[in-house]
């Protein structure tokens, strides 16, 4: 029922005076929300495992509540094999007038990392919901998957494709080993320091390294980066006895999307009383599956040790190359 997918149902309804809606019992309250009252005459209430035969074609229907909210169910032509699944397998972008993803380069980074920050950003919160919707769907025989946002799905490797990842990111998995940085830098010296940092990851082998600028981008591809990889920095100055303004936010989303299962260093700056680096520690903490890799950096200024900035470089390039654990 959200309004990106439903807005004209009013107009519809209003066009087709004989037309019926055919939904669950939470959608008609939500219609009722958004825009009135159904009269019973115009309702079809299904449930979880109904079906509808249209004549040739033959519906069911499988609740997939919070992928991504309450009221979300697939809808499954048996006759077709086409499973229509609302915000699942979604992508954002634009598809540049082709409707299938075998039409796109599907594979291509750009893509994957779009409909990455689709999941990420719109279902990624309900991990465990999405598992749930793909064990429905695992029973069914299907050649075509129809999301609301994105290309069709039609080719079989296609169809396994977005389902593997839609798989590993619902199991908050990492797709990729590598670091990537998330710093926020008010005269320039965290900046430095991360660039000094980074660099010391590619001395010792490292090569998927990726860094963010808090202040200068865009929220959700910071979110898309938290799934990708294994590890991530984080450098934040101080600020007001607190923490910058646009490192907290993305930390407070970070929370509420329940990014999780990461490995996580942490570089502080301040001048006279650094707080940034036991503020970000305590946002971690109260997430899932975290694992902290080295000692805490401290930058006073722009001064920091450089024996500490190398067994950092040690224990991130260690972590990021030891063997997946069981």
């Amino acid at each position: 029922m959200e309004p990106d997918h439903c807005a004209l149902i009013d107009e519809v309804l209003r066009r087709y005076p004989s037309a019926l809606v055919v939904s669950n019992a939470k959608t008609f309250q939500m219609i009722e929300q958004f825009f009135y009252a159904l009269p019973e005459e115009r309702r079809l209430l299904v449930k979880e495992g109904d079906e509808l035969s249209l004549g040739k074609h033959k519906l069911g229907f499988y609740f997939a509540p919070m992928v991504h909210w309450p009221e979300v169910m697939f809808t499954y032509d048996e006759t077709e094999k086409i499973l229509f699944t609302a915000d699942a397998f979604g992508v954002f972008g634009c598809n540049n007038g082709n409707l299938f993803a075998d039409e796109l380069d599907c594979r291509a980074k750009d893509f994957v990392d779009d409909a990455r920050r689709y999941y990420t950003n719109i279902v990624g919160k309900y991990g465990a919901q999405t598992q749930n919707a793909m064990k429905k769907a695992a029973k069914l025989s299907i050649r075509m998957l129809c999301p609301l946002h994105g290309p069709v799905w039609r080719k079989e490797e296609d169809l396994s494709f977005i389902l593997g990842l839609y798989d590993s990111w619902s199991r908050y998995e990492a797709e990729e080993r590598g670091v990537t940085f998330f710093y926020n830098s008010v005269y320039g010296n965290t900046d430095s320091a991360v660039n000094s940092l980074c660099m010391r990851l590619g001395e010792r082998g490292i090569r998927n390294i990726r860094a963010f600028d808090v202040s200068k981008t865009e929220q959700s591809f910071c979110i898309s980066e938290c799934f990708r990889v294994t590890n991530l920095v984080f450098a934040g100055t101080t600020y007001n006895n607190g923490l910058f303004p646009k490192m907290e936010d993305l930390l407070l989303d970070m929370k509420a999307l329940s990014v999780q299962n990461k490995k996580v260093s942490l570089i502080e700056n301040g001048s006279w009383a650094p707080q940034s680096g036991r503020l970000m520690k305590e946002y971690f903490d109260s997430m899932k599956g975290i694992e902290y890799v080295g000692d805490l950096l401290t930058i006073r200024s722009a001064a920091f040790s450089e024996e500490a900035m190398e067994k950092l470089a040690d224990a991130i390039a260690s972590s990021v190359k030891e063997e997946k654990k069981d």
